[in-house]
């Protein structure tokens, strides 16, 4: 939308809907766009942002009065007012822009390309995309606005295809409401009107380019009028606005931006290419084998034989005639095909052809870096690249610098004469690069370089172009003088008459002869040259690149060639401070400069060179020192390394010692670990030194660049790494039988990697897996009497199988416990679902035994209910990250309606793992009206669980169907499955959960006391309903307690107690009161409350509702009576929910020891000592000791149970001891005892099932011995229920695989609650007390919580010791333990911190205290935690003891032995290459045999193997051993003495004293080793030096100098005092060595 700021239209908005304005341009850096108005023919530029609050309420407030017909008037006008020349003050384009309009289009792809012309209508549509600029790169988004919001028809949607349709007008009423603007235009630019205008003028190709000076031109192509009109665009200081500052035009053709060189590529009208800087024209552009287009030739084309074709542009050639550089320029098409013609004529003549020149390239497209396409008039493309200003790293440096401190406009001139020269055909090669650079320089600085001695001689590689020079003919075979000259005068030549041999030999060097004419002549300055008047500042820019060079051990070859240019401007500016400076870097070019000086020192210059080394070293040493110049852009490292050195000896030690990663921090965003390796090692030492002392305890908050600065490759990794690799399908541990059996049993996609280390010693996990299987027929034994028919043989063995498939048929929900979350499947694939095999194999012919042969009776659909649990257990494989899609389960639905029910319970775990929200509305309506009442089932408690809490109501429609009591009373009756309402009620609970949704509490706490109807309504499973009911209601008051927020009225306690105790039945109120008028017909109630049905639900709601509040009123209602006429009115199995549910309530009263279990047993049954496990009942005439007897095992069972809850996967050691101890007296019982077999095997299933939650995902040996006893047990009265219990305490005990365990959590005990309830099934279709689906609803329990450590270099599962640290609470004190990972973790809220401990992998420590949400990500992500060996260590698996680990704590520095260790034995405990490498090269020399074990051992011992190739690198020693000390630099010494200034820094000296400090990056003992070896070969060098002078022969014969390789590195040979005043003067005295031979 548009607000006018003129006078005249203060108050006149309008939507931005001129269907004139088309958008032609758009980019996101800056943030622009360009419309073109096809009325008044003008090109305009606005800025885009995102709209401000307060003009976001102007515009909707003001909208308000306006109607959408207004709107769409004026803004074109506008437009054209300001383009008539209105001020842009007083004008519309200052305005709040929605960019949506009314007149809303359909966009087409060819809306985001960069160059187009849509409606600006258009604007309004993609600003729906909230982004603060257009200029997105699909277009994906804006289809699917256009789609789903405005277009009723696929006929709709073709009629408006065109970018500038608009569709009807009937979408606009006066009731259509204003969009809020998201997005807002601001005016910049508008071309100026022209007296001549045409409707053809709008631009057809816009871009941005930079010339080489970084000066931005925005420049479009008006191709009818054949114009690239420029616009240079400057920001402003604040860089918050745009200024357009002039318009130039230039004749083009088409052009093409070249960004890799700040250029473009311009086609002028003749056909000609020309590379243009912003608006400077370069030169043209010469392609070898192409045509000038002013040469008429008809020789043939190469017709490529792509479309597309490669060719590097342009040849270079070289000139040595440089004295008139501004006539030089790159040569016209016609002059470099003449010159190139022999070329032509022999590799292209035969296949060329050429079109007429004028209209042979058409245009240019496909700008990319430095490449761009021809596209000829015949179809064919021709791809070229552009060379680039310089290839040299050193000369682009020089480049940037020159570029940097010269004003823009020489600046300009400069770079663009370096670039033709450069780039002219026949140009140089790499190597003489640099030559070529320093003779253009000096040229343009005025000096005569032919003159010049030291540029005389250079040699020129390749060969020269003859447009520029032709070579002159040799007058004669002879030599001449100047061959002499040109020898002597050489580098090779001065750097021979240095060497070793020449001294010791007693030769005096040859100087070059200059005659007093040569030197005269050669200083003539040219003061008319462009730097003439800018020498100092180029040379002081030089200086600084060279100081930046020596920073960089890649880069530091190119300071010698640097430095004698340097030398050269020094001596002509008189700076005798720098030249004395560069002598001491470098000696051995103090003759290559003798001429006198001529120039006038500048003002601005120090009395000090910059030396960044100097600087380093005062930095250390704390003396003062003036801030160091520095370079944008160009000096970066020298930046970074002062920042360093500032912050790490000058910061705030306490911020720096106790956190170094504050200083890693700073220096992180421009080092890295590989940068670092180019930094000279005195320079690179306090970066080490910090992180050596920093990678040891590193943060798990800790940034990417800090990581990867201190080389811990295991925290980068572990920010990208998802999952492992899945492991083996089939163990290896398992015989090669099995393997094809276990093929399709469902659980062959564990990650046996993971398994294999959990549980290594025993076959465990193999046994699980024989005892879960139910795809392979069970073994069926019976021995046939001879008294036994045939006949009744065979209906024994069916009637034996039938027991067998009582627990086959129960075995899928422990085997979907045991499986969860392990599989990630192949969307291309189906899941496999394993069979559900019900026969068996008869011994001893193996003969098959099948229920369905008529024999005995079976229950009808027997298997429903297991197969819907089948295809459950399947179901939950599907790992929660997996890629599917609504497709993907739509594609796994079976054509055969005998697999239907298996599809349902895929449905419901795909829920559970919220996979199902994935699945489209209409497949769901399609499943609920298709499907039977298993799907229904499925499905609903699928969705539910999926929107677990969110009061989604999409679902809560959904459920509402399917639940009478939430239909309005005239609705129409539905036949919904009585199963189906008890899913839904459940369902509602999920969705609903913990809101305290009122109407939905209301309902629910009616449904539970619902009485049965007329026509057997609500007549048959009334109790799984009343259950339901109850469980949802107390999940949607979760844990609210007493704080029922406007439920007081409802009474709910009250309520929830008359249905738990009886009594009258309160009247019905609300919209279902007329639905209860009319009592049952079968069911005689009356008005008393049957708590037969509504007591577990009640007793179960107030658990939940009060669930943890320690509510100890609400508690005394639900403690077991002590009176024997109470204790006759509830059922047994009711006093164990009663107690379950006080334990509950009084969460924190629970303790794990069978004294407290024991306390909830009533005082009646303590006196008169009732034990469940004596033989025989005595009798009582007073007591019904039976009674006593079921009630003292169901409220032991219910306390076992509330233990069980409130220890769920912790492992507790007392808890577990308790349980057990039951569970054993329980089993005893089983046989002696005459309480019951019915109730000791519900009781013993609730304790076993309790022990297993106790140890979720522990895989307890004990347990499992528990649950394959009762696995064998199938006959009597070992029901389908009971087998479902015992299985699914197995399936607890291996949840996941060991990778899950249970949370206790409110949402996760009320979860347990559905699942666990302790009221198992009869058979496998009894749904009367409980439905079976929820038995699947541990899943919303389950939580991962085991980590597993990945070797980061391996990428393997590995062992390591975790330290584990609890808070402080009311039960204990902060504790620490050590466990050894893979293993689980206790409940994060419980934890203070989770450390790797040492020694052998780096520390990690990952704080838990101020959050868990970054170890929640790692155990989401299959707990993965990246860890890295250190160096001299091996894995626990690999050295289970440390035996082979304590190799390197035999050694040390005491003992002898680390001069005679044995390198080879460096093998058996690093495998890092380098320390490998070190050993087999360095370690084995009988010469550097005293030290290199020594380096070696200190690199292993103290994780920095990176040491050992710096250290030894920069050994000064052995180099100047091998060269003359007259041709070296002084380099090593700087970094020598960098180390020892260092090491005696007070940092250092400070971090020793504390008693947590670790020492020194660099043993001190090693370093008088390095200082000895320094000394020793000096004196040596020295002698050698004094020897080869012939001044000094005189003095020799009355010193000496002893053999200074006879001294130990403990003591040192007496130094004489020229020795002693030369190594005083190296690097940083100030006396010459040109005083040694006259003392």
């Amino acid at each position: 939308m548009c607000v006018s700021a003129s006078l005249s239209d203060a108050s006149r908005i309008q939507y931005v809907s001129d269907s004139t304005l088309r958008i032609v341009f758009t980019s996101c850096e800056p943030s622009i766009i360009m419309t073109y108005d096809t009325v008044q023919y003008l090109h305009t530029i606005w800025t885009l942002r995102k709209v401000r609050s307060e003009e976001k309420s102007a515009v909707l407030k003001y909208s308000e009065q306006m109607t959408p017909q207004y709107f769409g008037t004026s803004f074109g006008s506008h437009i054209r007012n300001i383009s008539k020349g209105d001020s842009p003050a007083s004008s519309p384009f200052q305005n709040y822009s929605s960019l949506h309009s009314q007149n809303r289009t359909v966009s087409s792809p060819g809306l985001h390309s960069r160059s187009h012309s849509p409606s600006i209508s258009n604007m309004a549509v993609l600003s729906r995309s909230h982004s603060p600029t257009i200029g997105m790169p699909s277009f994906s988004g804006v289809q699917r606005f256009n789609m789903s919001y405005h277009t009723p028809s696929p006929k709709r949607l073709n009629a408006s295809h065109s970018p500038n349709s608009t569709l009807n007008d009937s979408f606009l009423g006066p009731e259509t409401e204003p969009i809020v603007p998201q997005l807002c235009i601001d005016h910049l630019w508008t071309e100026t009107v022209t007296s001549h205008r045409e409707k053809t003028s709008q631009a057809t190709k816009v871009f941005i380019t930079t010339d080489f000076c970084e000066q931005k031109y925005l420049c479009f192509l008006v191709e009818s009028h054949h114009q690239l009109r420029c616009v240079k665009l400057i920001e402003s200081n604040d860089l918050s606005q745009l200024i357009f500052v002039s318009v130039t035009t230039i004749s083009a053709k088409d052009a093409a931006p070249v960004e890799s060189i700040d250029a473009m590529l311009v086609l002028e009208m003749n056909g000609s290419l020309v590379l243009y800087t912003g608006v400077t024209r370069v030169g043209k552009v010469f392609i070898p084998g192409f045509p000038a287009p002013s040469l008429n030739m008809s020789n043939l084309m190469p017709r490529p034989s792509t479309p597309i074709k490669g060719i590097s542009t342009p040849t270079r050639m070289i000139s040595k005639q440089m004295g008139h550089l501004e006539e030089v320029v790159m040569p016209s098409p016609v002059t470099e095909l003449r010159s190139s013609s022999r070329l032509n004529e022999t590799s292209l003549i035969e296949e060329c052809t050429f079109q007429p020149v004028g209209t042979y390239i058409h245009s240019l497209r496909d700008s990319v870096h430095n490449r761009v396409t021809l596209e000829m008039t015949t179809g064919a493309m021709l791809r070229i690249s552009i060379p680039d200003i310089a290839s040299s790293e050193l000369v682009k440096k020089c480049l940037l610098a020159i570029k940097y401190i010269l004003p823009k406009d020489v600046a300009m001139k400069i770079l663009i004469k370096w670039y033709n020269i450069y780039n002219a055909p026949g140009g140089p090669s790499s190597q003489s690069e640099w030559n070529l650079f320093v003779t253009c320089l000096m040229t343009l600085m005025g000096y005569n370089t032919d003159k010049l001695s030291w540029t005389r001689n250079i040699d020129f590689e390749g060969s020269l172009s003859p447009v520029i020079a032709a070579k002159k003919a040799r007058p004669s075979d002879m030599g001449s003088d100047e061959d002499w000259q040109y020898l002597i005068t050489s580098d090779y030549h001065q750097q021979l008459g240095m060497h070793t041999m020449i001294c010791s030999l007693y030769l005096d060097s040859i100087e070059a002869f200059q005659s007093k004419e040569d030197l005269s002549s050669q200083f003539k300055f040219d003061i008319s040259a462009p730097l003439f008047s800018h020498i100092p500042a180029v040379f002081y820019v030089l200086h600084l690149v060279y100081e930046e060079l020596k920073l960089d051990n890649l880069m530091r070859d190119n300071t010698r060639s640097l430095v004698v240019l340097l030398i050269q401007l020094a001596r002509d500016l008189q700076l005798h401070e720098y030249i004395d400076f560069y002598w001491r870097d470098y000696p051995s070019l103090t003759k290559a400069c003798t001429q006198t000086s001529h120039m006038n020192q500048p003002v601005y210059f120090s009395v000090e060179p910059p030396s960044v080394f100097q600087w380093l070293c005062c930095c250390l040493k704390g003396e003062s020192f003036l801030p160091f110049p520095y370079l944008p852009v160009i000096c970066e490292r020298t930046k970074l390394i002062i920042l360093s050195f500032a912050l790490y000896i000058l910061g705030d030690y306490s911020a720096v010692s106790s956190e170094p990663s504050k200083y890693l921090l700073k220096i992180s965003a421009g080092f890295t670990l590989r940068d670092l390796e180019s930094v000279p090692i005195g320079v690179a030492l306090p970066i080490r030194d910090a992180i050596y002392h920093c990678r040891t305890q590193p943060s798990s908050g800790w940034s990417e660049d800090v990581c990867m600065l201190i080389g811990r490759q295991d925290l980068i990794k572990q920010a990208h790494e998802v999952t492992i690799a899945k492991g083996k399908s089939v163990s290896s541990d398992l015989p090669p039988a099995n393997e094809t059996e276990d093929e399709d049993d469902g659980m062959n996609d564990m990650n046996q990697e993971v398994i294999s280390l959990i549980w290594c010693k025993d076959l465990r996990v193999q046994e699980v897996r024989r005892l879960l299987q139910s795809s392979h027929p069970v073994r069926v034994n019976v021995v046939q009497l001879p008294e036994v028919s045939d006949h009744e043989y065979i209906e024994e063995k069916e009637n034996k199988l039938l027991q067998l498939c009582q627990r086959t048929m129960a075995l899928p929900v422990g085997r979907g416990m045991f499986t969860l979350f392990s599989y990630h499947p192949v969307p291309t694939e189906p899941l496999p679902i394993p069979k559900l095999n019900l026969t068996g194999r008869a011994s001893p012919r193996n003969t098959t035994v099948d229920l369905n042969s008529g024999n005995i009776d079976i229950p009808p659909n027997m298997a429903n209910w297991s197969s819907f649990h089948n295809g459950v257990a399947a179901g939950l494989k599907i790992a929660p990250a997996s890629q599917i899609d609504s497709a993907w389960i739509a594609y796994n639905k079976p054509k055969n309606a005998e697999l239907a029910n298996e599809y349902a319970g895929f449905l419901m775990a795909l829920g559970l793992s919220e996979h199902l929200t994935k699945l489209a509305t209409l497949n769901i309506h399609d499943y609920l009206t298709k499907g039977n009442e298993m799907t229904s089932i499925g499905l609903l408690l699928g969705v539910s669980a999926a929107k677990l809490g969110t009061m989604d109501m999409s679902i809560t429609r959904l459920l509402s169907i399917h639940i009478p009591a939430l239909l309005p009373p005239t609705s129409t009756e539905l036949d919904v499955p009585h199963n189906v309402q008890v899913a839904s009620v459940v369902g509602l609970g999920l969705v609903y959960q913990g809101t305290g949704h009122r109407h939905n509490a209301e309902v629910l706490l009616a449904e539970i006391g619902r009485p049965p109807g007329p026509e057997m309504e609500y007549c048959t499973d009334r109790e799984s309903y009343s259950l339901a009911a109850g469980l949802a209601l107390g999940m949607v008051c979760l844990g609210h307690g007493s704080n029922l927020i406007g439920m007081s009225d409802l009474n709910v306690p009250e309520q929830l107690y008359q249905y738990m105790v009886g009594g009258h039945r309160r009247s019905q109120t609300g919209i279902n009161r007329e639905k209860h008028k009319s009592p049952s017909y079968q069911i005689k109630e009356g008005d008393t409350i049957n708590t037969d049905v509504t007591c577990p639900g009640a007793t179960l709601a107030l658990a939940l509702i009060y669930l943890k509040t320690n509510n100890r009123s609400i508690a005394e209602w639900l403690r077991a009576p002590d009176t024997l006429f109470l204790l006759d009115f509830i059922k047994p199995e009711f006093l164990l929910l009663r107690t379950f549910a006080r334990c509950l309530i009084m969460w924190d009263e629970i303790v794990p020891d069978s004294e407290w279990v024991n306390s909830n047993v009533p005082q009646i049954i303590r006196e008169n000592s009732v034990s469940f496990h004596t033989e025989e009942i005595r009798t009582s005439e007073d007591l019904n000791m039976e009674t006593l007897a079921q009630a003292h095992v169901y409220i032991i069972a219910g306390a076992c149970m509330a233990l069980g809850f409130r220890f769920a996967g912790s492992a507790n050691e007392k808890a577990f001891s308790c349980l057990h101890k039951f569970v054993k007296e329980f089993m005893h019982c089983l046989t002696s005892s005459t309480t019951g077999h019915y109730n000791l095997q519900t009781c013993l299933s609730v304790i076993l099932l309790s022990l297993s939650m106790v140890m979720a995902g522990t895989g307890d040996l004990t347990v499992l011995q528990f649950c394959r006893f009762l696995h064998k047990k199938t006959g009597g009265e070992m029901n389908y229920g009971f087998h479902m219990a015992h299985h699914m305490s197995l399936g607890l005990l291996f949840l996941g695989g060991g990778r899950y365990t249970l949370s206790t959590s409110n949402s996760a005990i009320a979860a347990l609650l559905c699942a666990l309830y302790p009221h198992f099934p009869a058979h496998s279709t009894d749904n009367r007390y409980h439905l079976q689906a929820l038995r699947h609803l541990y899943v919303l329990a389950a939580e991962p919580r085991l980590l597993v450590p990945v070797d980061v270099d391996t990428n393997t599962p590995c062992y390591a010791l975790l330290e584990i640290t609890y808070k402080e609470t009311q039960w204990y004190k902060e504790t620490t333990v050590e466990r050894m990972a893979p293993t689980l973790l206790p409940e994060l809220h419980l934890l203070k911190q989770v450390r790797v401990k040492g020694p052998r992998y780096w520390e990690l420590t990952i704080d838990v205290s101020n959050g868990t949400s970054h170890l929640q990500v790692i155990l989401s992500k299959d707990g993965i935690l990246y860890v890295k060996l250190r160096a001299g260590q091996l894995s626990y698996k690999d050295d289970p003891r440390g035996w082979q680990s304590l190799l390197a704590q035999t050694i040390s520095h005491r003992n002898p032995e680390v001069r005679s260790f044995k390198p080879e034995a460096i093998s058996a405990f690093t495998s890092d290459p380098a320390l490998l490498l070190f050993a087999e090269y360095f370690c084995k020399n009988t010469s550097l045999l005293y030290y290199s074990p020594s380096i070696l051992y200190e690199c292993v011992t103290q994780e920095t193997p990176g040491n050992s190739a710096n250290i030894y690198s920069h050994r000064p020693g052995m180099f100047i051993e091998q060269t003359s000390f007259c041709t070296i630099s002084t380099f090593d010494f700087w970094q020598i003495k960098l180390v020892f200034e260092f090491c005696n820094s007070k940092i250092l000296e400070n971090r020793l004293r504390q008693t947590t400090g670790k020492g020194l990056l660099i043993n001190s003992e090693f370093l008088p080793v390095i200082k000895c070896a320094i000394d020793n070969t000096l004196d040596q060098c020295i002698f050698n030096s004094l020897v080869s002078l012939p001044s000094c022969r005189p003095y020799l014969s009355l010193l000496f100098i002893p053999s200074v390789t006879n001294y130990s590195c403990h003591s040192s040979p007496p130094f004489h005092p020229v020795c002693t005043l030369f190594f005083t003067s190296l690097p940083n005295s100030h006396y010459s060595l040109l005083f040694i031979p006259s003392i």
